[in-house]
């Protein structure tokens, strides 16, 4: 799995710029859940090779016990409990503050591995300021600049020293030996375990009450009908005599572990609930990390027929950029709809690792842009020669062509659909890269 580092310090110390220059600046994953959407930003981080989780936190006051800083320091706790690495930010220039002291007391009583990022640090690499952030106890104070990334790649090493991630047991078999790697997501109390355990026949996951860390991979091996599976539940842990309240129960690095590292996803979504922000989120993750995903509604036996057609449209309009996956109604506890969910999931599954020939991909294309062509953009019209794959899981198809910078997205969506239909393919994304073709008599030397 993918290890996850925090980022800790008072307010205004740069710990954002940081997060942004660590994940590329793309959109940071929020946990809409109660008190998560203000102060607690996930993102994939990949700097130096290593690919990693980063959480944001908001300013943090340890001793705060009252207030909006309260719950603030609430989340930095959570934060620090779910990392395996944890940077310390600070500010060169402002100095030493009786708050610095403060968070290095508090993070010194953790078991975490903490790196001291003195931030804003340009030119000042041996410079006497960052002598004063010896009274930290924290360790040797680390010259950065996160608006313009000196130091980074020398902070990430040392974070990530020791945890990159282990080797599959499984690696070295051919990949139809494998195991499908099965995660189940959803919010808190959808019964993902009540789904796993009535697999299994057992109460496997009751163990998840146990102590325990982040890391520790609930995965469980299982066989149906020949078929070798690596199921994953990501239900958060609890730590008995220190419980986070309620919003431990819900794992964010968690879940997107689990993501990062499945072949299939199952996203389940409570009946009686309806289709949340939450849901949403995990959603738009799966999506980006290009994972096949099958969409399962529990608990579907519970509510009337109103109800499960008001459903079906919020899953429409919340769910729209999902419709490539199948949607199944079941009920975890009553065991219905099993059958048809676990044929979901291979087929799924097989969609993603599909062979798409070239020959067929370029007829396919020809077929499209003859019934319908692009628009013209000025006086000339894009003009699309030929297609091959280019990658599996997802499928990833190349598009060779002339202007085809002014392809438009409805004409990719249209090509998508011409290519769903003929390759039946369900459950996967499916992405489509277009290249302009070179003219090889430019490239002669005159």
């Amino acid at each position: 799995m993918k290890p996850v580092i925090a980022l800790v310090g008072r307010p205004n110390v740069g710990k954002s710029t940081l997060f942004n220059r660590l994940t590329g600046r793309r959109d940071a994953i929020v946990a809409d859940y109660a008190g998560l959407t203000r102060d607690r930003h996930y993102g994939d981080g990949a700097l130096a090779g290593h690919e990693f989780i980063v959480i944001d936190t908001g300013g943090f006051e340890p001793d705060c016990t009252s207030g909006i800083f309260q719950e603030m320091a609430k989340q930095t706790r959570q934060a620090v409990a779910e990392a395996d690495a944890v940077i310390f930010v600070v500010d060169v220039r402002a100095g030493l503050s009786a708050q610095d002291h403060d968070i290095a007391r508090f993070l010194r009583t953790t078991s975490k591995r903490v790196l001291l990022a003195a931030n804003k640090a340009e030119g000042m690499k041996d410079g006497p300021q960052l002598a004063e952030f010896h009274e930290l106890g924290i360790g040797e104070p680390l010259a950065v600049s996160s608006a313009h990334g000196q130091g980074i790649r020398s902070l990430i090493e040392l974070a990530l020293e020791g945890l990159v991630p282990e080797v599959e047991e499984d690696d070295g078999l051919p990949e139809e030996e494998r195991p499908t790697r099965l995660a189940v997501c959803g919010r808190p109390n959808v019964g993902k375990s009540t789904l796993i355990n009535t697999w299994l026949g057992e109460e496997r996951l009751v163990a998840f009450d146990l102590p325990g860390t982040t890391r520790d991979a609930i995965e469980v091996p299982f066989e149906r009908n020949g078929r070798k599976y690596k199921l994953i539940d990501t239900a958060g842990l609890r730590r008995k005599g220190k419980v986070f309240e309620s919003i431990e129960k819900f794992s964010v690095v968690k879940t997107l572990q689990a993501i990062g590292d499945a072949n299939v996803v199952l996203l389940l979504i409570d009946a009686t609930e309806g289709v949340s922000d939450q849901d949403a989120h995990i959603a738009g993750y799966i999506l980006d990390a290009g994972r096949a995903v099958v969409i399962a509604i529990n608990k579907w036996d519970a509510i009337d027929e109103y109800q499960r057609q008001t459903l079906q449209r919020s899953i429409e309009q919340r769910l729209a950029f999902l419709k490539f996956a199948p949607i199944l109604h079941i009920s975890a506890k009553r065991r219905q709809g099993l059958g048809p969910l676990w044929s979901a999931i291979d087929e799924s599954w097989a969609s993603a690792k599909r062979k798409l020939p070239t020959p067929v991909l370029t007829r396919l294309l020809q077929e499209a842009v003859d019934f319908q062509q692009p628009k013209r953009a000025g006086i000339s019209r894009p003009k699309l020669r030929y297609a091959h794959q280019g990658g599996q899981n997802p499928p990833l198809i190349v598009i060779h062509g002339n202007a085809v910078e002014h392809i438009t997205d409805v004409y990719k969506r249209y090509l998508e659909s011409r290519f769903r239909e003929h390759f039946k393919l369900v459950g996967t994304p499916l992405r489509i890269e277009l290249r302009a073709s070179r003219n090889p008599f430019t490239e002669k030397d005159s």
